[in-house]
Formats: structure tokens, sequence, C-alpha cells
């Protein structure tokens, strides 16, 4: 069994704060007063190119990388250009922190909560396999576990079958804050799938939550490319009737939102009594204005989000993003694979929902 002693972090600078708080969670869950941060410089010549060192030992220890990819606030001067830093800068580094390594580790684990290249998960005829190669490219680098949460399509496990492949899923920490938070009828709670994509985690959540599930079908102009996508012509819906609902519409990741806001618009006009949004990433790439229209207006009363990838301080203020913060759980998951111990019981927590909720009911009962 393993010891305290030989777990080590190596915390990216794209997620500092992140990790600082992992390594706190980690401290309380061992009863401990102790860094486990091992620092690491990753320094740029003036010509973009950069290289990664270590600045105390590794050795024989079980080494867990975290890196957020989608921190695009990481900047780095080339030519005397500042430049900001893309998913494909991040993972060079952590590709980088690995040679710096050299075998010493006892082993190489990486923590990237978004998944690098998720969102090019398959292949559509002559396309890459940008997802899937990045794996291979880690099992090759030496790599013996790679952590994750909620990746697009978790089947792109299979592109490394020998490697543990561990996707973590937030939904648990995420209906414990909505649960504590909103004062509603959950008993008159429907869960929305934006697609036919998510409708596996709409059905996890309305599992959770022992509700019902319904489901939006994007019916697109197959016609025409905008983008390089096919545009929405509509969204057709599927399943019972909204009216005096209250509405969860759930995904993994908001990019720049448009497709969640218009299913959200839809369900106000069909009666539903309040819209909640779920995501476990909400990149906001076109920016919040068109969030903060949307709320304005009363087409959503709350997003609810993870603090797993970077979100600019000035939204985290926002009074309709509620951030649930997820180091604990990343810190459980790396406690008990460090200590070779089964994950069985952090995979699902139902019977906590199940008895929040019955807690909160019988609060309002009293009230």
């Amino acid at each position: 069994m393993n010891l305290n002693n030989d777990l080590a972090l190596i915390v990216l600078d794209n997620c500092k704060d992140f990790g600082k708080e992992v390594n706190k969670h980690l401290n309380q869950m061992r009863n401990e007063d102790k860094n486990y941060i091992v620092p690491v410089d990753v320094s740029r010549f003036s010509n973009g190119e950069a290289k990664a060192k270590l600045l105390e030992t590794i050795r024989g220890k079980d080494v867990y990388i975290i890196s957020d990819i989608g921190n695009y606030s990481c900047t780095y001067m080339m030519h005397g250009i500042e430049n900001h830093m893309s998913p494909d800068d991040h993972f060079q580094d952590i590709k980088r922190v690995i040679g710096a390594i050299m075998g010493h580790a006892l082993s190489i684990a990486v923590a990237m909560p978004l998944l690098y290249e998720s969102r090019q998960h398959r292949r559509k005829g002559r396309e890459s396999l940008d997802c899937a190669m990045a794996l291979q490219e880690l099992k090759l680098y030496g790599v013996k576990e790679v952590i994750t949460f909620d990746a697009h399509d978790p089947n792109v496990q299979n592109a490394i079958p020998y490697l543990p492949f561990e996707n973590i899923y937030p939904t648990n920490t995420i209906l414990s804050s909505f649960i504590e938070n909103e004062d509603i009828d959950f008993e008159k709670l429907l869960i929305i799938s934006p697609d036919t994509g998510a409708m596996d985690r709409a059905r996890y959540f309305a599992d959770m939550l022992k509700t019902d599930v319904g489901m939006f079908y994007k019916r697109r102009d197959l016609s025409k490319l905008v983008n390089g996508k096919n545009p929405v012509v509509a969204h057709e819906y599927l399943g019972k009737d909204v009216a005096g609902l209250n509405v969860m519409i759930v995904d993994d990741m908001i990019a720049s939102g448009g497709s969640m806001l218009e299913v959200a618009r839809e369900l106000k006009n069909r009666g539903a009594k309040n819209v909640y949004l779920a995501a476990t990433f909400s990149l906001f790439t076109n920016g919040i204005e068109e969030f903060e229209d949307s709320y304005r207006k009363g087409i959503f009363n709350k997003l609810y989000t993870t603090n797993l990838t970077y979100m600019k301080d000035e939204y985290k203020k926002e009074e309709w993003i509620k951030q649930v913060d997820c180091s604990r759980l990343l810190a459980k998951y790396i406690n008990t694979l460090n200590k070779k111990q089964s994950i069985s019981n952090l995979i699902n927590g139902k019977e906590k929902i199940i008895r929040q909720l019955k807690d909160k009911k019988e609060k309002s009962l009293i009230k």
C-alpha cells in the first residue's frame, strides 16, 4: 500500500488556484499539513520555443499533473508580441513536464478537467481525430492514467484500451448546490436535453432527482454550411408539457451558448415556470452579452456551472452564474487512486441527493 509521502502534484500555471485547493483538500483527507505541489518552471525563449524544469525531486513518487487546457488568459512573448496560450500550447506544456520527469517518477497521471480536443472526438470523412491522437501520445510518453471530467464523448477512451481513463461526472456536486440554493417545488422539476447528444447526461440527472426528462432535436439545413456547420432551422421538442413546470437544461459544455438559450426561450414560450441551465464547462467563447440580455428578459433564472476551466473574474460576479467548486471531488479521486483503493463509492451519490431532497422538502413544510 502506498504511503502518503509518495504523492506529488505538478500544477501548471493555468490552474494554480484550483491546484492549491486540491492540495488543501488532500491535507484534510489525510489529516496532514504538507505541500504536495512540486514547483515547475515552464519558460519560453524569445522566439516562442519553451522548456520545462522541475524545481524539486519527484523520484519514486506517484505524480499527478493537473492542467487546464482551456485557460486562454495565460500569455507569453514571442518576437516581442504577446500571445494568448491556446489548448495546443497547454497540451505541449504537459508533454514538456512529462519529458522533464525523465522516468524518475513511480507513475505519471495526467488530470485534464477539460479534456484536450474533446470536441474533435470522432472522424467524419477526411478529418483528423485529434482527441484520440492526443490520448495515444500520452500513452507513448509513459502516462499510466488519464483523469478528466464529463468528456464530450467518453467513448474516445477506446483509443487507449490498455490505459485507465477516469471520466468523472460532477453531476452530484452541481445538483447538491442546486438543491441547496433554489427554493422551488422539486416534484415539479423536468430535466431537458438540448439535443440528442446530451440525452444520456439528461437521463442521469433525471435519475438522480427521480424525475422525468424531455429532449429537443436540432433540425438543421443540410444544404448550407455556416462557419463549418449546418445551421439550425428549428428546435423540435419531444416530451411532456412543460407549462407550469420548473425545468433544467443540462449539457456538458457551453461554447457560445446560442443553442442553449434558444432552447430556454422555447421552453418559456411553452409556459415553463422557471428555467435553469447546467453545464460542466462554461467557455463563453462569444462573451456573455447574450446571456445577460436573456437573463434580464426572464428567459432563464440561473446558470449552474463548475470551476473546472477558466472563467473571467468579472463573469463570476454575475448574479445569474453559480460556480460550483469541484476541487474536492478531484482530490478525492487522486487520494483514492494514489492509495490503490476502489473508486466505486465515489461514482454514484444518488442516496445523498435523495436525502438532500427529502431534507429540503421537510424544511419547506416546516416553513
